[in-house]
């Protein structure tokens, strides 16, 4: 007996969430078969950067990912999502135009990305000197609606691009994604790490608890990967997630052994320790050096890709520390004790 491939469940996929307002349900109703889709007219009044609006955009996005158990395969180009999608990002990357300092050229933006945050004053520095194992949980399974899919955003700028910055942008996702083993690539390691810290490793299990800054940072990169006009600022978006990574990682690590976290939890970040800092060096002489080669226009795109990723991240690590110290969860609601207390 044979089957259309789109009928066949993928067991991979996760469970829709709940909505947070009148939008997300629209849209979420609509991915259930239940009801046409919601009107534009409804992104046009929602918070940029709120719930409702950052939900009903991440679950847009994830069709062009894993999807939704239950979920239509054929709903990834639904022509009413694809309004209501539009009408959001439209609403967000205005938001972010509006509101993000912008460097005046690529030169002066790197410069701030090389300089390190001062002691103190950012969630990997608090992680590594006071934080406790449900800081680092808590922190895991934010950071889980990214890793998870880990790279996946940015492999939809290769066929935007050529020459030089295709091979180097090619090699770095070849790392990125095990180097042709499958036990190294880095969303498997991360499901590694989850394992040690207690938390369930199902790709999408912590959509629901996470934050509205957790998921506009990787709302942000699925918007420009799905855009080709947007392909210089994905590379600015990548670069400033590489150039920042070493040393960010580095503290981590030595949180992960300080509170000893278990040898996956270590190992990722210190794989990223290494990784990283030669992907920082392709990544600003090679992908973007070559793009600009060929599209020198692009130099504006690129630092505002860069810029948009720091604010966004700015936003989310306010918001956690805001939680931290206040002794409450940065998550809408606070973790089980172990995979087996949730199951």
């Amino acid at each position: 007996m044979s089957h259309d491939r789109d009928d066949l469940p993928d067991r991979h996929a996760p469970e829709l969430p709940a909505p947070r307002g009148p939008l997300s349900a629209g849209v979420l109703a609509l991915l259930r078969g239940e009801v046409p889709p919601p009107g534009p007219e409804g992104a046009d009044a929602a918070d940029p950067y709120g719930d409702d609006l950052q939900l009903a955009l991440y679950c847009c996005y994830e069709l062009h990912y894993r999807g939704f158990a239950g979920v239509d395969p054929a709903m990834e180009w639904d022509p009413g999502l694809l309004t209501v999608r539009r009408a959001m990002e439209r609403r967000f990357l205005a938001a972010l135009r509006r509101d993000v300092p912008v460097h005046d050229d690529l030169r002066s933006a790197v410069k701030e990305l090389l300089t390190e945050p001062a002691e103190g004053t950012s969630v990997t520095w608090f992680l590594r000197d006071e934080g406790e194992l449900r800081h680092l949980r808590e922190y895991a399974a934010l950071r889980s609606v990214y890793h998870l899919k880990e790279a996946d955003p940015h492999a939809w700028v290769l066929p935007r691009l050529w020459g030089r910055a295709k091979a180097a942008m090619v090699s770095v996702e070849f790392d990125e994604f095990g180097g042709g083993r499958a036990e190294r690539v880095h969303a498997k390691l991360f499901a590694d790490l989850m394992a040690d810290l207690g938390l369930d490793t199902s790709y999408g299990r912590y959509l629901g608890p996470s934050p509205a800054p957790a998921l506009a940072v990787v709302n942000l990169m699925s918007l420009l990967g799905l855009h080709r006009a947007l392909r210089g600022a994905l590379v600015g978006h990548f670069a400033a997630v590489e150039i920042t990574s070493s040393p960010g990682s580095r503290r981590l690590a030595e949180a992960m052994r300080r509170t000893g976290a278990g040898p996956a939890a270590e190992f990722f970040y210190d794989e990223h320790v290494e990784a990283d800092a030669v992907h920082e060096q392709v990544v600003r002489h090679e992908v973007i050096g070559g793009l600009l080669e060929e599209e020198p226009y692009l130099e504006g795109d690129v630092v505002f890709g860069m810029d948009a990723t720091v604010f966004l991240e700015d936003r989310l690590a306010d918001h956690v520390m805001a939680c931290w110290r206040a002794n409450g969860t940065a998550l809408r609601a606070p973790l089980p004790d172990t995979v087996a207390a949730a199951a």
